[in-house]
């Protein structure tokens, strides 16, 4: 018997972005329960580097209502490979075309709750050309960070969002940041 098995599964909702599902489970001893599940497209986070510095952008995140730093990221409902869709992101966000993308790992954003994985891609050889925003993406800054003031602003808890932090921290541990 596995650990947890799906006994029944019903959809909560859904919309473009999401789908939120309740499944009644039955766990390794027996006994019932119920875990909530958001299932959402995987998503792929561009830390664009150059000359010691990283591209980052400011956005109104109304979740959690206000505007903050993170890097690069984004997702299609369906299409190419990770290192086309971090391309497309990194240029619809910040206008910078990469002459070189390196995939740096895989990570999960909440498993507990979540199915959402994401792809940290590394990006090198920039040139700026032109930003594409789409409407979600109103207001949205673009700028360069030295890296030696991001690690500052993750520490001091400026930078809150999860994906940047991790992304980082994997880069940094691999040597390639």
């Amino acid at each position: 018997m596995a650990e947890i098995e799906c006994v029944d599964s019903r959809e909560a909702y859904a919309n473009r972005w999401m789908r939120v599902r309740e499944d009644s489970v039955r766990r390794a001893d027996g006994t019932l329960g119920v875990y909530g599940v958001v299932e959402k497209n995987d998503f792929a986070v561009i830390v664009a580097v150059q000359d010691g510095a990283v591209a980052m952008v400011e956005q109104f995140r109304y979740p959690v209502g206000g505007r903050y730093w993170e890097f690069p990221q984004g997702s299609w409902e369906s299409g190419p490979d990770t290192l086309a869709l971090a391309r497309a992101e990194l240029r619809e966000e910040t206008g910078l075309l990469a002459r070189q993308v390196t995939h740096a790992g895989r990570l999960f954003l909440a498993s507990g709750f979540c199915n959402q994985a994401y792809d940290v891609v590394l990006a090198t050889g920039l040139t700026q050309g032109e930003s594409a925003l789409e409407s979600e993406e109103q207001g949205l800054v673009s700028r360069f960070v030295p890296i030696a003031e991001l690690e500052a602003r993750i520490v001091s808890g400026a930078i809150m969002d999860a994906s940047t932090v991790a992304a980082f921290g994997l880069l940094r541990l691999k040597g390639l940041l």
